[in-house]
């Protein structure tokens, strides 16, 4: 499984990047085939107190699974990402057919 994180115009965060692989190879463990995952975290002046976005794009057999999300952290707008890209795997598992 290959993650790839980028820091839009910031810098880097080794904490982050290590809570990232762990909450993603626990994904990666439920749905084996997901082949790679994008992540970015970006800073946005916001005036109402949010403005951490992080998106994750997952890649995986048909058509890409994203997600977004702008909280007052980065780790909430992770895990608020990762809450929605579940709810997309759970689905598009249940529309999987196997091959007979």
């Amino acid at each position: 499984m290959k993650v790839n994180i980028q820091f839009v115009q910031m810098p880097t965060s080794d904490a982050m990047e290590n809570y990232v692989h762990e909450k993603l190879n626990k994904l990666y463990k439920k749905y084996d085939w997901v082949i790679k995952s994008d992540v970015f975290f970006k800073k946005e002046n916001d005036p109402k107190g949010k403005g951490k976005i992080c998106d994750v794009e997952l890649s995986l057999p048909g058509p890409k699974i994203y997600a977004t999300s702008n909280e007052k952290n980065f780790e909430a707008a992770f895990k608020e990402t990762l809450n929605d890209l579940e709810i997309q795997l759970k689905k598009r598992k249940s529309e999987m057919k196997p091959y007979l």
